[in-house]
């Protein structure tokens, strides 16, 4: 095989193995140090088998708190307010209730097109742990599911519509 050969399919390997990755809800930033404030970026590559999106619904993780979305134009933004896993203390009180879904509506991405998805909140302080955030992307026609959470000696890959992970990382000193 010649080296232009093997530069090319290295090439489209790598072209489609990006495709591939990039068909999936993913998370801008994959890793962020436990107890850190954490910017969450969702970034939703397609549609729905050629269908727009219309929808976006995520799951806040059990240990991440104080949530807050930034709005988006041309979507309505909401949130869902429930009991926490495990309250936290903040500024002297005791909060037992927070954001549990952040809900984008009423846009339009359509298949051929990219776009992102930003909520930000603290992480719980617990290195070495994964966080999954669960997307439901609901298109006009259909929609995708990305909540499977890898099971022991399974990894994103192994599933059909794995949920975006944050691995939580040791704080720096």
């Amino acid at each position: 095989m010649t080296k232009l050969m093997a530069a090319a399919l290295t090439a489209a390997f790598t072209l489609g193995a990006a495709g591939a990755a990039s068909a999936h809800a993913t998370l801008e930033t994959a890793e962020a140090p436990a107890g850190s404030y954490y910017k969450a970026v969702v970034r939703i590559g397609h549609g729905c088998d050629g269908s727009a999106t219309r929808e976006l619904r995520v799951k806040v993780p059990d240990g991440m708190v104080s949530v807050k979305p930034m709005p988006k134009p041309g979507w309505e933004v909401s949130t869902t307010v429930g009991p926490l896993a495990v309250p936290f203390q903040s500024h002297g009180k005791t909060i037992t209730e927070g954001v549990t879904e952040v809900r984008w509506t009423g846009g339009t991405l359509l298949d051929a097109h990219y776009d992102e998805f930003v909520f930000r909140g603290q992480l719980p302080d617990r290195p070495g742990e994964t966080l999954y955030v669960p997307v439901v992307q609901i298109c006009e026609k259909g929609e995708h599911r990305w909540i499977e959470i890898p099971a022991a000696g399974q990894t994103p890959a192994d599933l059909k519509e794995p949920a975006p992970g944050i691995r939580l990382t040791d704080r720096k000193k």
